[in-house]
C-alpha cells in the first residue's frame, strides 16, 4: 500500500509558499503606499514664511515641526512680533507667505493695502480664516506678592503694571477691559508684544501684567494667571484670522501650512495651549 503521509507536509509547504507570496504581495503594495505618500508629501518645496502674532510663538513652532515632518522640503522660517507691527512689514514688503493675527482689525490692514491670494480666498475667506480665540488673564509672579486679587487691584498707586501698547492686539484688548472695568489704571511700562509684557512679569520688573491666557499657560509655574470678568466683555475677546497672502513665493506651501493650523490636529494643538475655538 502506497503511504500518503508525506503528501501532508507538501500541502503544508505549498500552502506556507501560498502565504509568504501573498503577504510579500501585501508588503509590496503597503511599501508602493508609503512611497508614493512619501512622494507625494515631498512634492512640495523651499522656504516658508509665517508671520504671526507673538502670541502663537509655542504653537507654531510646535506645528513647524509637524509641517516639516510632512514636508521634508520644505523649511518653515517664522516671524513672531506684535500683529500690528508684522502688519506694517508685510505692507512695506517683507517676503511673507502667511500671516496669523491676533485680531481681525490687523488682518484687515493686511487685506486692505495687499491682498489674500485670490485662489485661496476664493475657497475660504478674503478676509482670513478664523482659527482660534484667546482672552486676557492679570498675569502675578509666582506666590502674588503684591496680593493682587482682581482688575480693581490694578489701580492701586503701589502696584506696578505692565500693559501692552495701544496699537498691538493685546492693547486693544486691554484697553477694551478697562473701559468695561471704568477703572483709571496707568501702567508704569507699554510694551510692543505680549511676550515683552509677559518677560516684565516673569522678571519681578512689575507686580502685574495683562497677557493672553495661553501665555500665562506657556510658562508654566514662572507667572500665574489670574481670571477676571472683564477680559469676557466681547470687545476684549479676540479672533485670530490667518491667510495665504497674495505674491506668497511659496503659495502650496502656504496653503498646506493653513490647512494644518485649521485640521483637527492644528485644533487639538492650539486647545492644549488654551486658545479657545471661535
Amino acid at each position: 500500500m502506497r503511504e500518503t503521509a508525506p503528501r501532508l507536509p507538501t500541502l503544508a509547504l505549498l500552502a506556507a509558499a501560498t502565504c509568504l507570496s501573498l503577504a510579500a504581495t501585501a508588503c509590496s503594495d503597503g511599501d508602493s503606499e508609503d512611497q508614493g505618500a512619501q512622494e507625494e508629501q515631498s512634492e512640495l518645496s523651499g522656504e516658508l514664511n509665517v508671520f504671526a502674532a507673538a502670541s502663537l510663538t509655542d504653537v507654531f513652532e510646535d506645528l513647524a515641526g509637524e509641517f516639516e515632518a510632512q514636508h521634508p522640503g520644505v523649511e518653515v522660517v517664522l516671524n513672531f512680533a506684535g500683529s500690528s507691527e508684522l502688519a506694517v512689514q508685510i505692507n512695506s514688503g517683507a517676503p511673507a507667505d502667511v500671516f496669523a493675527a491676533a485680531n481681525t482689525a490687523t488682518m484687515e490692514q493686511v487685506v486692505d493695502d495687499l491682498g489674500l491670494d485670490s485662489d485661496w480666498a476664493a475657497d475660504h475667506s478674503e478676509d482670513g480664516a478664523l482659527f482660534a480665540t484667546n482672552t486676557l488673564q492679570i498675569a502675578v509672579p509666582p506666590e502674588n506678592p503684591a496680593g493682587v486679587e482682581g482688575f480693581e487691584d490694578l489701580a492701586e498707586d503701589d502696584i506696578d503694571v505692565a500693559f501692552c501698547a495701544e496699537e498691538v492686539p493685546c492693547g486693544a484688548a486691554t484697553t477694551a477691559a478697562v473701559e468695561e472695568s471704568g477703572t483709571d489704571i496707568t501702567p508704569v511700562t507699554y510694551e510692543e508684544d505680549v511676550r515683552a509684557v509677559l518677560t516684565k512679569v516673569e522678571l519681578g520688573e512689575v507686580d502685574a501684567g495683562l497677557v493672553y491666557t495661553t501665555d500665562a499657560v506657556s510658562v508654566d509655574d514662572r507667572v500665574e494667571g489670574l481670571d477676571f470678568p472683564e477680559a469676557e466683555t466681547e470687545e476684549a475677546v479676540n479672533d485670530y484670522p490667518i491667510g495665504v497672502l497674495s505674491g506668497a513665493q511659496e503659495p502650496e506651501a502656504a496653503e498646506a501650512w493653513v490647512d494644518l493650523v485649521l485640521s483637527e490636529s492644528g485644533a487639538a494643538t492650539l486647545e492644549e495651549a488654551g486658545f479657545g475655538t471661535p
